[in-house]
């Protein structure tokens, strides 16, 4: 069976995914944004007791492709949702 390809966009809703795969998702999703050209993203985690943010502002302070991040505005998701400033290639 064939993989389905899915088009990479700049929002990407975890409320499907179990925790033990937001790391190697995150990596995934955030290499294959820089290789779009996308420069910043944003994640939505939900708000619940606040474990799955943890899991992912965890992942996203060492890695090498995150410039910056921050809490999504209100309009956005607010504390439910984190935005994203991507590095436009590793080496930067």
């Amino acid at each position: 069976m064939e993989p389905i390809k899915i088009p990479i966009t700049d929002v990407l809703d975890l409320h499907t995914f179990q925790p033990k795969e937001i790391s190697s998702l995150l990596d995934d999703y955030l290499s294959e944004c820089v290789k779009a050209g996308i420069p910043s993203v944003r994640i939505i985690h939900g708000k619940g007791q606040g474990i799955l943010k943890k899991r992912v502002q965890g992942v996203l302070k060492t890695h090498p492709l995150v410039e910056s991040f921050r809490d999504a505005p209100p309009e956005a998701g607010g504390w439910g949702a984190t935005i994203v400033q991507l590095r436009s290639r590793l080496s930067e």
